[in-house]
């Protein structure tokens, strides 16, 4: 769970994974939070719990990167620290990689969901356009290339090289687990977008990197610009 400056929900979606009968431990990745969030955090005595803190805000990426390499168990869920995805459709989530089917499982907002928040327009048609490039990049077919609801087993996030800070970090585990051939399905799951009044982060300047990001890491458009030196937003 990467966290920063979410006091208003953090505990009440650390109650609500804690629930899960599938929460075997809950890795929660404090990235810098100046508003309180970490004295809320450290008032958690639920030895399920482990909070790990950034001394400075660094990205989601970089929170979910560290996540990664602490996680122990043989399934491991992304959930944000806000209340936009539902740990009860953790057995939704989790049904394919259970059953066999799938090394990854998307959450999609726009497949068969059963309900979301109507919110931004704009924002529809940003997470529809940079879906459709990134499936041109990879030649799958998801219908959410940018949830934050996604499922794994351990092992594929054991040989991810993953580099973005930012919100990047989504078409960048998109690109690479269909570059290395990992089976990925996809489930449609509720949906509680929240406003920017209520502390949304995503913004503009974050879709244009992502743009940067599905040539960046492509397997099909991303080889000219691996060849040379990486010249542009997220260069490292």
């Amino acid at each position: 769970m990467p966290c920063f400056n979410e006091r208003d929900t953090v505990l009440e979606i650390v109650n609500q994974v804690l629930k899960s009968p599938w929460t075997a431990e809950l890795l929660v990745i404090d990235d810098g939070s100046t508003d309180g969030t970490a004295q809320l955090l450290a008032s958690i005595s639920d030895p399920r719990v482990v909070v790990l803190r950034q001394d400075k805000n660094t990205g989601k990426g970089a929170a979910l990167r560290e996540g990664f390499r602490k996680a122990s168990f043989p399934y491991v869920v992304v959930q944000d620290a806000d209340l936009e995805y539902d740990p009860a459709e953790y057995p939704i989530l989790l049904g394919p990689l259970l059953e066999g089917r799938a090394d990854v499982v998307y959450g999609s907002r726009f497949a068969s969901t059963p309900s979301r928040r109507v919110l931004y327009f704009w924002h529809s048609v940003g997470n529809r356009f940079l879906t459709l490039l990134s499936n041109a990049s990879t030649n799958l077919n998801l219908t959410d290339m940018e949830t934050c609801f996604k499922a794994f087993r351990s092992e594929v996030l054991d040989n991810l090289d993953l580099r973005e800070d930012r919100f990047g970090i989504e078409p960048e585990i998109t690109a690479k687990i269909a570059r290395d051939g990992w089976r990925v399905y996809e489930v449609g799951i509720t949906y509680h977008g929240r406003t920017y009044a209520q502390g949304k982060k995503v913004n503009w300047r974050d879709g244009f990197h992502a743009l940067w990001c599905i040539v960046r890491y492509s397997p099909l458009l991303g080889r000219a610009v691996r060849r040379g030196p990486v010249r542009g937003p997220g260069a490292a």
